[in-house]
């Protein structure tokens, strides 16, 4: 699958900024200004949360922010990267998969919500099995995971799908890719662990979700596509289908910031060319996470929604645990060798190039 190129340049906040937006937000909230938003949505709160995860949640200490000021640095930084603007050599391709199937749901988030059970809408989560309100890195690594590669115990997670009361899982491995999202794909290297970050808001409006920088084609299935909510009907047979890009840039400082985005940023456009670059407040070039989700449901979609809202709520968490050696070899393989990786590291086209990892998906 072809990366897609994001045109549009990131803006990042300061640390001063962004406490000071904390502060205003909580402020709102407390008000009741907050609210507004939801209460003009004809679909109102869904049972079980509401729209307020993921904005109004004060950092407190816990975990892997002991002081609660919400940043978690990164021991030891990366400094001294200039973003490539080089060219590489031509490859179409240069990912590959993370399949991994739905584990359990809560109304955690271990981001946002850190140490607080019950404080969010409710969460579906792929990957690692333990993931709830307290999960830290240490409590992630090595653990088990419902990825093909037991070396990814990184948590996956997202507001969970319902058709009225019922809870709708996705069925099987799900497809999360790992993309170059530059075009220099040589410069890609591997996530710091502990490494997190938000796709999305749930408080996002229709058009803010159409010109998300991580929008790919919207809800879809059957013969509708490019869908910002649900379809009004879905073919029997098929199933819902969604993809959703997330930033691919770090400032190689912070493993998570108060707004749990602003460590992050999508490439822009080199300037007379076509090409895609970190930009120079976020200059490390990291693997591009994409959700590529399939939910078995069809027919009248009426009833459907997330826990977080309406379609245009969908919004997902990452938080990096993976097997340090054995991510590396897959992104070293796979993204900066120019391949289209399955969960093995092998890619069919290129037989020759063999696979990143044993029939167990584990390092040889």
């Amino acid at each position: 699958m072809r990366t897609r190129r994001n045109r549009s340049t990131s803006r990042t906040t300061s640390r001063p900024l962004a406490a000071l937006l904390l502060t205003t937000a909580l402020a709102a909230s407390a008000l009741g200004i907050g609210t507004i938003a939801t209460a003009a949505d004809p679909a109102g709160p869904p049972p079980g949360g509401s729209h307020s995860g993921h904005v109004a949640a004060a950092a407190v200490p816990f975990g892997d922010d002991p002081d609660g000021d919400g940043y978690i640095p990164a021991v030891p930084p990366v400094t001294g990267v200039t973003p490539s603007d080089a060219e590489p050599p031509a490859r179409y391709f240069h990912e590959f998969q993370a399949n991994c199937s739905a584990g359990h749901t809560a109304p955690d988030d271990p981001i946002v919500y850190p140490g607080q059970r019950g404080a969010s809408h409710d969460h579906t989560f792929m990957g690692n099995t333990t993931t709830s309100a307290t999960s830290v890195t240490a409590s992630l690594y090595g653990g088990a995971t419902t990825c093909k590669a037991p070396g990814d115990a990184s948590a996956y997670w997202m507001p969970s799908l319902y058709k009225g009361d019922r809870k709708i899982l996705p069925t099987g491995p799900q497809v999360i890719y790992y993309k170059a999202g530059v075009t220099d794909y040589r410069s890609v290297r591997p996530f710091p662990k502990g490494l997190r970050y938000v796709v999305g808001s749930p408080t996002q409006s229709a058009q803010e979700f159409r010109d998300h920088k991580g929008w790919v084609e919207g809800w879809e299935c059957g013969d509708s596509f490019r869908n910002v909510d649900f379809p009004q009907n879905c073919p029997a047979g098929t199933q819902l289908n969604l993809r959703m890009q997330a930033p691919s840039c770090w400032d190689g400082r912070n493993l998570d910031t108060p707004d749990h985005r602003a460590h992050m940023a999508y490439p822009v456009v080199k300037s007379g060319t076509n090409n895609n670059v970190c930009p120079t407040s976020h200059p490390v070039a990291l693997p591009m996470v994409e959700f590529k989700m399939a939910f078995p449901v069809d027919g009248d979609m009426a009833q459907v929604r997330l826990a977080s809202g309406r379609g245009y709520s969908f919004h997902y968490d990452f938080f990096n645990a993976w097997h340090e050696p054995t991510l590396a070899k897959l992104v070293t393989h796979c993204i900066v060798g120019g391949l289209q990786c399955d969960a093995r590291g092998y890619d069919e086209a290129h037989p020759g190039a063999g696979a990143a990892l044993n029939a167990q998906y584990r390092l040889p």
